[in-house]
Order: structure tokens, then sequence, then C-alpha cells
């Protein structure tokens, strides 16, 4: 998760006041998508399934996760 602006290859989702930018193509492939704000900072769960391992970004995916994997931001 970082900031950025959105291109006409983006979806803008408008929620509580914070606009979410996802590349279109990803969100093909990651919807549903979850993003929840944890003592940690941000977690942020898919359908995408990383592996063991995680994304890779965090190194670490979510043990009680019932579908898919999580990625912290």
């Amino acid at each position: 998760m970082a900031l950025d602006e959105s291109n006409e290859n983006d979806e803008v989702f408008d929620i509580d006041g914070f606009a979410y930018i996802v590349n279109k193509h990803l969100l093909e492939k990651a919807t549903p998508i979850k993003v929840d704000f944890s003592s940690y900072g941000f977690r942020l769960d898919c359908s995408i399934d990383f592996g063991p391992g995680g994304c890779g970004g965090c190194g670490s995916a979510s043990e009680d996760a019932q579908e898919g994997s999580s990625c912290c931001g």
C-alpha cells in the first residue's frame, strides 16, 4: 500500500472519505480485497495466495485468514 495518483488503468473506491486506488488488472486477480487497521498498521486481505512466506513486502501471512492470504502494509 502506498500513496499514489489514479490513472486510466485504475479503479477508485471512495470509502469513508478515503480514496483507495487499485490497478484494474490486479483487482481482477485479488478480488475481494479487504483493508483493516490494526495496532501494527494496515492489514490487507485478498484472494491471491502468496504461499507460506506471505507477500514478501512484510514477510508474513495471516494464520487466521479464512480465505486468501494477508499482507501488512
